[in-house]
């Protein structure tokens, strides 16, 4: 099984859009890969939170299939963990998932 993670870590408006978002709307519709996630980790935690246009962006890419969830020390620390979570994206301990992803045969790429 092809799975591909995408650690999201840029707070640049037009990374998120033109490549994360962009990207992660068309992998699993047009059978890029079997499984896909995307990990928000610093500071596209905050930039995610005060935009509405990506929060509408994400939640097409949720709605394709694609998996995602915010490391919760970054979006506590930015008071933001209730809003992501709103959005159907799980506060948890981004470098557990991420050791794990890398230990399983992910594999992974970072904006």
């Amino acid at each position: 099984m092809d799975k591909l993670l995408i650690v999201w870590s840029s707070g640049e408006i037009e990374v998120a859009k033109k490549l994360v978002l962009l990207y992660g709307s068309v992998i699993l519709p047009r059978g890029y890969w079997d499984e896909a996630h995307i990990m928000i980790w610093g500071p596209s935690a905050k930039l995610l939170a005060e935009n509405d246009e990506l929060q509408a962006m994400v939640g097409k890419v949720l709605e394709s299939g694609v998996k995602a969830s915010v490391c919760v020390v970054c979006s506590d620390d930015y008071g933001v963990s209730d809003q992501l979570r709103s959005l159907g994206i799980e506060p948890t301990h981004t470098g557990e998932f991420l050791t794990q992803a890398l230990k399983n045969d992910w594999k992974v790429i970072t904006f």
